[in-house]
């Protein structure tokens, strides 16, 4: 039973308008249903809707996973009583901002810009997996750890670990949750998901053997964990079939394969017939230098590049390259880190690599 009194001396329609507005919140309390100053829940919406919890919440986001026929029904619904998501509100009282930072490793230069398919494609998976779920993604690069908007995150997922592992280190220092694209280390404490760069190598390296090559170079800065994975491949592949000389790259560009394999040509060292690139640009720049010097790839010199770039298939000769599944390590990397982030066991996972034979 419900009672109620009024007592009004201000304005005979003031009066009215408010004992009005309380018949309409007591009908609304008999039924069930709150608006949102008076604490309108998701689960009463939900109901409403003829719908889930969850049905609602995406649908509020603008998910995919909702039809647009039930985002549009529950948008409605959600308009007529008044319901509004309080973002804040919820944050605090999770105690979670909802939002992830992705962090950056690489520094873009000339011949390596950010809209190459990596980071890109990574980013496409990470953000589509989390706006689903409802965080927002907080774009960053390892300089500008300390700034609020990355402070606040929930969790950091960074792309690319760095040279000897320096920007893992640096963002472990925040203490918050971190998931990593990358190669596993002995002893790295963190969780990582990345391509098989091993295997890559070593499909790499059995490739050549095919081909009848035996005198290889190696290109590329094995300081790097995922490098270092596809050249032990690569090496070990070989075993004492053929000689494998490393060399070093100043970058991961076009211009710096360029510059490694002129140089190896103007010394009086030993003739080599292959040459496995770390990256698509070096084997590009790579295939230049060759070219410079008359020796014609793959009848002279047969090069394969990693990554498997949309520019592999265009280029002239079209490259052979180790593709890597960018977009579906983009979207794992996401899921991982939504489970730390909810306290779910989590443990590192690597994808598949495919040999993408052309005619280099």
């Amino acid at each position: 039973m419900i009672s109620m009194s009024l007592n009004c001396c201000v304005h005979p329609k003031i009066c009215h308008n408010a004992a009005q507005g309380l018949v309409e919140n007591i009908k609304r309390m008999k039924s069930g249903i709150r608006n949102s100053d008076s604490g309108l829940t998701m689960e009463d919406l939900a109901k409403l809707a003829g719908v889930s919890k969850i049905t609602v919440s995406r649908a509020l986001r603008d998910s995919p996973l909702v039809t647009p026929e039930t985002r549009e029904k529950v948008r409605q619904i959600a308009s007529e009583q008044g319901y509004r998501l309080n973002v804040s509100a919820r944050n605090l009282r999770m105690r979670r901002s909802y939002s992830v930072a992705v962090v950056v490793e690489m520094t873009p230069v000339k011949g390596r810009p950010m809209s190459d398919p990596y980071p890109l494609e990574l980013l496409g998976g990470i953000t589509q997996e989390l706006t689903t779920a409802g965080y927002s993604v907080v774009l960053t690069s390892k300089q500008l750890l300390d700034t609020a908007p990355v402070q606040g995150a929930d969790g950091m997922i960074l792309l690319g670990q760095g040279s000897h592992g320096e920007a893992v280190h640096a963002l472990q220092k925040t203490g918050l949750p971190l998931v990593v694209w990358g190669a596993p280390e002995a002893g790295g404490g963190y969780i990582v998901v990345g391509s098989d760069n091993r295997a890559g190598g070593v499909s790499a390296a059995q490739r050549f053997i095919d081909l009848g090559r035996r005198k290889l170079v190696f290109v590329g800065d094995v300081d790097h964990a995922e490098v270092q994975e596809r050249c032990a491949g690569f090496i070990d592949t070989m075993g004492g079939q053929g000689t494998v000389h490393i060399i070093r790259p100043r970058a991961f560009t076009f211009e710096a394969g360029f510059d490694c394999i002129s140089s190896l040509l103007k010394k009086k060292g030993p003739v080599f017939d292959g040459v496995f690139a770390a990256s698509d640009s070096l084997a590009m720049g790579a295939i230049r230098a060759l070219a410079e010097k008359d020796m014609r790839v793959p009848e002279a010199v047969s090069v394969i590049g990693y990554d498997d770039t949309p520019s592999a298939a265009s280029f002239v000769p079209p490259l052979t390259s180790v593709h890597q599944y960018l977009r579906d390590g983009g979207v794992l990397l996401a899921r991982k880190m939504l489970a730390l982030i909810d306290g779910a066991p989590v443990q590192s996972e690597m994808l598949p690599t495919t040999l993408m034979v052309r005619q280099t």
